[in-house]
């Protein structure tokens, strides 16, 4: 029953004029940045986030959930139309998507992308609403030894499964802790990294690092590459599957579903592997896996599911512990704290209508999405041909006044560019920039829970191997990174031996 008041209370929130409102400009948002390759999540949530400071924290994490999963949908509309990915989860899509549109087959391979979506987010929804509040009532149990173990874990996890090299990620970690520890010591009232510039005393801005590391950069990096793409020029029509179509997606969607739905509650996994290990969970499954890569519509159905599910399931350890999934997550994570809300278990006692509107905002989003992409597809296709270089410079001028908007201060501009170009270094020499997020944004928090665990123990560091569940996630955080270590060193050890003989 208790349930049933939670879902009353989220559609009340969801089902208000703001709370429509917002969902409709998120999820048309997240298709319209998803189209555009180049152009994804994580650059507009983190130039739309000085928008969000004038909204009700509710409307605002409405709205950027709905560009996250909305992109989902988006992407796949690129990868079929134009064989190019709009988002990194949609690369699988390609494979038999587009060779569906080359066949004529255009609109049942975007009718089941669309389906196989709004199905998978259906379910996801309901995972999400079953199982968050059950891991929210564990974690309370949690104290600052816990909370501080749980964070490390969260963080190894993150280096472990990021993509590259492992110690870039952790250097990366590393440097966004350091950022994040700038400002005045809350303890003792000293200045940290303010390098005597009085802006910096309360600290870097999370908004100004998110959209110079992500926004910026990103923009920079892409002006380099090639503008020319070739759009599918055929007319779409068709778009209701045929019975067999459908026959043939059903088990994939529902593979693709359970698959991402698991795969979207662990850090540092996301869409794209979901995605991934669906195609190949389906071409495994296939009585003829030859067709794979030449029109399979499993290869659409499975995959374009799991991405969904994994982009709402991912909700879950945000929400409810304070751990990013990603770095889309991250920004999610920032967001809540600009609204003054601590992330972690207590969010759902103390704001339900936040929590409860959120999930329910994701039913009807994932509605809002079926019932207005296939409609809107021509105008989809249309968004393709906008050019590159009048795209760029508005966006750099919006993120530009969105930053200086937060304080009133031109540092904060400096402080974009600054990171915009550190940003396009780092993408430059391979060093991905979301761990840097992840950092940091847990760096404060766990100083707080580590200052609090020495009070506790009067400056006895053991207090982290004597409580049960602190110990066994340091050594579960201890394991993965010797599993990533062991055979690095043992790589380089015969790498070396190779080159003495």
């Amino acid at each position: 029953m208790e349930l049933f008041s939670n879902l009353a209370l989220g559609f009340s929130v969801a089902l208000s004029f703001h709370g429509l409102l917002y969902c409709f400009v998120g999820v048309m948002l997240g298709t319209f940045i998803g189209v555009l390759p180049g152009v994804g999540p994580l650059v507009t949530i983190s130039v739309l986030l000085p928008i969000t400071y004038n909204l009700e924290p509710s409307s605002a994490l409405i709205m950027l959930a709905g560009i996250y999963y909305g992109a989902q949908y988006g992407g796949s509309t690129t990868a079929i139309l134009v064989n190019l990915p709009g988002e990194s989860s949609s690369v699988v899509t390609c494979l038999d998507g587009h060779q569906m549109a080359r066949r004529g087959r255009a609109g049942p391979a975007l009718a089941i992308a669309a389906i196989g979506s709004f199905i998978a987010g259906t379910v996801s929804n309901v995972v999400v609403a079953a199982f968050a509040p059950a891991l929210s009532a564990w974690a309370l149990n949690f104290g600052s030894p816990e909370y501080f173990s749980i964070m490390v874990l969260g963080l190894v996890t993150a280096a472990v499964l990021s993509h590259g090299s492992m110690i870039k990620a952790i250097s990366m970690i590393v440097l966004g802790l350091i950022l994040g520890l700038s400002g005045t010591d809350v303890n003792s009232g000293t200045y940290r990294f303010t390098f005597g510039l009085p802006e910096l005393t309360d600290g870097i801005d999370f908004v100004v690092v998110a959209m110079g590391m992500f926004g910026l950069a990103e923009i920079i990096a892409n002006i380099q590459r090639p503008e020319a793409r070739e759009i599918f020029s055929s007319k779409v029509s068709n778009l209701l599957p045929s019975r067999a179509d459908m026959k043939a997606s059903a088990w994939p969607i529902a593979r693709g579903t359970a698959l991402g739905s698991i795969l979207g509650i662990l850090p540092g996994t996301g869409t794209t592997i979901s995605s991934f290990m669906s195609y190949a969970l389906e071409k495994k499954f296939s009585r003829h896996p030859e067709r794979f890569g030449h029109g399979a519509i499993e290869g659409v159905a499975g995959p374009e599911s799991a991405n969904n599910a994994a982009a709402q399931t991912a909700f879950i350890p945000t929400l409810t512990l304070g751990i990013p999934h990603n770095g889309t997550m991250a920004l999610m994570l920032g967001a809540l704290t600009m609204f003054g809300i601590a992330p972690g278990p207590q969010v759902m006692t103390s704001h339900p209508d936040l929590f409860w509107g959120l999930v329910a905002s994701m039913w009807i989003g994932n509605l809002m999405l079926l019932v207005l992409n296939l409609p809107m597809l021509g105008l989809w296709v249309k968004m393709l041909a906008v050019p590159y270089r009048l795209l760029y410079p508005a966006i750099v001028i919006l993120s530009c006044v969105g930053v200086y908007t937060l304080s009133n201060s031109s540092l904060s501009v400096v402080l974009l560019a600054v990171f915009g170009l550190v940003g396009l270094v780092f993408v430059k020499l391979d060093f991905a920039p979301a761990p840097l997020l992840l950092g940091f944004i847990l760096g404060p928090m766990m100083e707080e829970n580590l200052r609090r665990s020495m009070v506790m123990s009067r400056g006895d560091p053991s207090i982290f191997v004597t409580r049960p569940m602190s110990v066994a996630m340091l050594l579960i955080a201890a394991i993965l990174l010797a599993s990533m270590l062991i055979p690095m060193i043992r790589h380089k050890k015969e790498e070396a031996v190779a080159s003495d003989a």
